[in-house]
């Protein structure tokens, strides 16, 4: 005789329902937060048609093996553990394409978004309501008390208002990142989707030819429960290089603009150490181009890191040195170059900053296409 399926064990009501939504949770160092956010989607959603994928980046606190050591005794959790590939974003493209759910939601694991919201955010797309359900921040009874940060709060809004007028769609919230769409419209987009930083759905908005329809839902925005936020100060940054990528992006990689743009950084840091030296110290110009050009290079690591491949970051103290030590061995061939041409330039009667800058010119080839494979690429 058959059970009802609300007397059944969870493992074995998943399957009395067909899968219906999947939820999305890119993840890194949230193991503590995993299990009991399983335990509230299903209080939200019920035991059955759903299911959670956690794309989690290699973290080192184990959560991939969390993930994993919930899966054996739940088969709703599935987990894809990426090893060289890392943010958001891209996580996010990846459970689009790995999931049958003929809908998906997006959210954080560290439960500051409400699962209570998945239901009617799913109710409202399969009833035609709107392309993509969004959980706002700003729309009329959200509220951000708990969450305790007014300079992010200001901040977001700013943001806001640039991401309206790239999108050209009106919401509260376009940097939300809780949101759920029906799983076709997202792979559609994502051959075209640039996948850099945080922000998905700004992503999605803009990418898709037809403006998408979207509704907002006031969400309750809550203190983190566990571990350490992802969004540091490079977060605006990163905003800026979302907008960037989607404006001109076809035109000039977004990568190589933010390197080139540390690499304008650096010009100042080289001139700076340069007349220093030629001025302050009196040493002759080839050593002081010398000097120049490996306080740029230690400059342009550092900004680099921070900025250019920040979804490749090296943290720890052993890679940040190794890292260094290897940017510095991969742009040897290009700096010198900078200072056999600087110099030749110079001892013919060029101008000390005519023969730097063409210098510089002539090894930020080499710096660019031998760092993204050596340097980040090999981690």
């Amino acid at each position: 005789m058959d059970m009802d399926p609300q007397t059944q064990p969870a493992s074995t009501a998943a399957t009395a329902r067909p899968l219906e939504l999947a939820i999305i949770l890119p993840t890194l160092n949230e193991r503590d937060n995993l299990a009991p956010l399983v335990v509230r989607i299903e209080e939200a959603l019920g035991p059955a048609g759903w299911e959670v994928l956690i794309v989690d980046d290699n973290s080192a606190d184990g959560t991939a093996d969390e993930a994993r050591r919930i899966a054996l005794r739940d088969p709703r959790v599935r987990v894809i553990q990426r090893i060289g590939r890392r943010g958001l974003s891209s996580a996010a493209i990846e459970g689009f394409c790995a999931t049958a759910a003929p809908y998906c939601a997006v959210m954080d694991a560290d439960h500051q978004h409400d699962p209570k919201l998945l239901a009617v955010m799913l109710a409202s797309v399969k009833a035609g309501e709107a392309d993509v359900a969004v959980a706002s921040r700003f729309a009329e009874g959200a509220s951000m008390e708990e969450w305790g940060r007014p300079d992010r709060e200001k901040l977001s809004s700013i943001a806001n208002g640039l991401a309206r007028r790239l999108t050209g769609v009106e919401l509260s919230d376009p940097m939300s990142g809780f949101f759920l769409l029906p799983t076709e419209i997202a792979r559609r987009l994502v051959p075209n989707l640039s996948g850099i930083g945080f922000k998905i759905l700004l992503d999605l908005l803009a990418t898709s030819k037809t403006p998408l329809r979207v509704k907002d839902f006031p969400m309750n925005f809550s203190a983190r429960r566990s571990g350490e936020s992802k969004l540091d100060r490079a977060i605006a940054l990163d905003f800026l290089a979302g907008l960037y990528d989607k404006s001109f992006g076809r035109i000039i990689p977004t990568r190589f603009a933010l390197f080139g743009t540390v690499g304008a950084l650096g010009v100042l840091v080289h001139m700076a150490i340069l007349y220093v030296f030629l001025l302050v110290a009196g040493t002759n110009f080839s050593w002081s181009q010398a000097a120049a050009t490996f306080g740029a290079m230690t400059f342009n690591f550092w900004l680099n890191n921070f900025l250019t491949y920040r979804d490749r970051r090296l943290k720890s103290a052993n890679r940040i040195f190794w890292g260094w030590a290897s940017f510095i061995a991969a742009c040897s061939i290009g700096a010198f170059a900078n200072v056999a041409v600087a110099t030749t330039l110079h001892d013919r009667g060029f101008h000390e900053l005519v023969a730097a800058l063409v210098g510089i010119g002539i090894g930020s080839v080499w710096n660019y296409a031998l760092s993204s494979r050596f340097v980040w690429g090999r981690f």
